[in-house]
C-alpha cells in the first residue's frame, strides 16, 4: 500500500438522496462522486455492500458475496431500456430523510421483476435506443457473469428461492432434504425453480453492471472506493448453508459455538454476536480457499477494505451457543499470519485497513505490522484520559486511518450535546473540558466543533482521514446511522437534497490542500 496522504467521506449508498425511497447507484451517486472531487477528497467509504439481513443490517447479510439489490437504480434501468415506457411514473411517494425498508423492498422488487420480464423475453423496450443487438450483448455479458461467479452465485440464487418457498424462515427450519442439501433434492430444486433461480442471478448481474459502471467513474475521477468486510458471516446465510463443514455446527446445521467479545468497560456481560465460529483447521486444509474467494470478490468491487474485528484473526472469543451472554466464553487462537500469507500468495498485496478498536494485544499489533495494515483511530474516544490517549491526533503514528466517528458512533454534534447533558459525571466533565481545550473552542464557537475536529485530523500524520458526511454538515444525534445493541431503528438515515453544499466542499478542499491530502 502506497504511503499517500488522502482524505474522504463516509456515506453508505443507501444514505444518498433520491426519489425511490433509498439511495442507489443512479444519478445521485454520480453527483456525490463529483462532490468528492470538488471537495478535494479521494476516498469514498461505505458500509458492506451486501444484501441486508436481520434489522436491515448490512452486517447480517444472507451472502457475503452478493450485492445489495436495493442499490440498483430504477432510473438507470429505464435509461438502459430495461423497463417499459412510463413504468417509473408509478413510483410511489416515500418519506424523506429516512428509509422505509419494507416499502422500498416492495417497490424495488416490482421494478426488478419488470426488468427481468423484458430481459427474459429476449428484447429491450421496442423502439428504445437499446435494440436487439444490445439485448444480445447483454445476454452474453449475463451468461459470462453467471459462469465467472458460479462458485457463489449458484448456491445463493437457490438459497433465495428456497427461502421464499419457506416463507423467508431461516434455512435450519426448512424441509430437511433442502436444509441438509441432499443431492437429489437439490438437483430437483434446481430444475423445478430454474426460472426463478435465473431471475435472482439476473438481479445480481444488474447490481454488478451498475456497480462497476459507478466504480469506473469514481476511479477515473481519482476517487477510490473504500469497502467494509465483516470478519464473520450470518448463521442464516447461503455461506453457512452451502459450506457447513467450515463452521462449528451441530447435525441440524445450528451453531454450537458463536462469536462475541468478553465483558469490558462498555458492557458487563460482553457482546454475544451469535455468528457461527469458523473451523479454521478445515479452512487451512484447503489453503483457505473459501477466504481466498471471499477476498477476491470484495477486491473486485472496491479499492480498499476495512476488515472488521481484525482482532479476531489473532485470537477470538468463543461462546457456547447455549449461553445467553458472552460472559462464559474463552479465547481461541485464530489463523494469524498463516491466513494472510496464503491470501497474499494467491492475490498479491492486500489493501486492508485493520479495524483494531477495543482491547488490542501485542500479538494483534505485531500481525498488523507484519503485513503493513493500517489501524484506526476514533477522535470521539480521545478525550477521556489526558494527553497520553492514543486517539489524540498528536499521538498518531503512520500508517493509520483517522475518523471523527464511525457508523457505530453518534455524530460529533450528537456526542458533544450528550457530553454537555451528562456533565455531572466526573469522567465526562473532564473529557468535555479537555476536548474544549484541545480543539480550541475557547476561540471558536461551539457549533463549529465538527470543523475543529475535522481540522485536527486533517493536520495529523494519519495516512487517511475519513469523515462521516453527518459530521461535515454538523448534524445531531437524529442523523446517527447505527446504535449497537439496538435491535431496530438503525441504518435508515438519508441525506436530504442540498444538505451538502458548496461552502462545505470549499472548506474541505482548503483543508485537504493545506495539509497535503488533496489529489495531485
Amino acid at each position: 500500500m502506497s504511503h499517500d496522504r488522502a482524505s474522504g467521506l463516509l456515506l453508505h449508498i443507501t444514505s444518498l438522496p433520491g426519489r425511490h425511497g433509498i439511495g442507489d447507484m443512479g444519478p445521485e451517486a454520480y453527483r456525490f462522486a463529483d462532490y468528492l472531487v470538488a471537495a478535494g477528497q479521494s476516498l469514498w467509504q461505505m458500509l458492506p455492500i451486501v444484501p441486508v439481513g436481520y434489522g436491515w443490517s448490512p452486517y447480517a447479510a444472507p451472502s457475503t458475496f452478493a450485492g445489495n439489490e436495493l442499490f440498483i437504480s430504477p432510473d438507470l434501468l429505464a435509461e438502459d431500456g430495461l423497463l417499459p415506457d412510463g413504468f417509473l411514473e408509478e413510483t410511489p411517494s416515500f418519506p424523506e430523510g429516512d428509509v422505509d425498508f419494507e416499502a422500498v423492498l416492495r417497490w424495488k422488487h416490482k421494478v426488478l421483476f419488470a426488468a427481468w420480464d423484458l430481459f427474459s423475453a429476449g428484447h429491450a423496450v421496442p423502439g428504445h435506443a437499446a435494440g436487439d443487438a444490445d439485448s444480445r450483448a447483454m445476454r452474453a455479458r449475463f451468461d459470462a457473469f453467471c459462469r465467472t461467479e458460479a462458485h457463489w452465485l449458484d448456491d445463493y440464487a437457490l438459497f433465495e428461492v428456497l427461502k421464499d418457498e419457506h416463507d423467508r424462515s431461516e434455512w435450519m427450519s426448512w424441509k430437511e432434504d433442502y436444509a441438509m442439501r441432499e443431492e437429489a433434492a437439490i438437483a430437483a430444486a434446481r430444475a423445478q425453480f430454474a426460472t426463478r433461480i435465473e431471475r435472482v442471478k439476473f438481479i445480481q448481474f444488474l447490481f454488478q453492471e451498475q456497480w462497476q459502471r459507478l466504480k469506473t467513474y469514481c476511479n477515473k475521477q481519482g476517487v477510490r472506493i473504500f469497502g467494509d468486510l465483516p470478519i464473520y458471516v450470518a448463521q442464516d446465510s447461503a455461506d453457512v448453508w452451502a459450506n457447513r463443514e467450515l463452521f462449528t455446527l451441530d447435525a441440524s446445521g445450528r451453531a454450537t459455538a458463536v462469536s462475541g467479545v468478553p465483558p469490558d468497560y462498555f458492557s458487563a456481560t460482553g457482546q454475544r454476536w451469535g455468528n457461527p465460529i469458523y473451523r479454521w483447521d478445515r479452512m487451512q486444509e484447503t489453503d483457505y480457499a473459501w477466504w481466498t474467494r471471499r477476498m477476491a470478490r470484495i477486491l473486485d468491487l472496491v479499492d480498499l477494505v476495512r476488515l472488521d474485528h481484525f482482532r479476531g484473526f489473532e485470537a477470538y472469543w468463543e461462546v457456547a451457543a447455549s449461553e445467553e451472554t458472552a460472559v462464559n466464553g474463552s479465547w481461541k487462537q485464530g489463523p494469524g499470519a498463516d491466513l494472510f500469507e496464503s491470501l497474499e500468495r494467491q492475490l498479491g498485496r492486500l489493501p486492508l485497513i485493520a479495524e483494531n478498536l477495543g482491547v488490542i494485544t501485542d500479538g494483534v499489533t505485531d500481525l498488523m505490522n507484519r503485513f503493513g495494515f493500517p489501524g484506526m483511530a476514533i477522535l470521539q474516544f480521545a478525550f477521556d484520559d489526558g494527553a497520553a490517549n492514543e486517539f489524540l491526533p498528536h499521538n498518531y503514528r503512520e500508517p493509520l486511518v483517522a475518523y471523527t466517528g464511525t457508523h457505530d458512533n453518534d455524530t460529533i454534534m450528537g456526542w458533544w450535546s450528550h457530553t454537555q447533558s451528562t456533565q455531572d459525571q466526573d469522567v465526562t466533565k473532564r473529557a468535555k473540558a479537555y476536548c474544549r481545550e484541545y480543539l480550541d473552542l475557547e476561540c471558536h464557537p461551539e457549533e463549529d466543533i465538527h470543523w475543529r475536529a475535522i481540522r485536527a485530523l486533517m493536520a495529523s500524520v494519519a495516512r487517511y482521514v475519513v469523515i462521516p458526511v453527518q459530521d461535515v454538515i454538523g448534524l445531531g444525534a437524529e442523523a446517527r446511522m447505527n446504535t449497537p445493541g439496538l435491535a431496530s431503528g438503525n441504518w435508515g438515515w438519508r441525506l436530504s437534497e442540498g444538505q451538502l453544499d458548496g461552502a462545505a466542499a470549499e472548506r474541505l478542499r482548503e483543508l485537504a490542500r493545506l495539509f497535503g491530502r488533496a489529489p495531485d
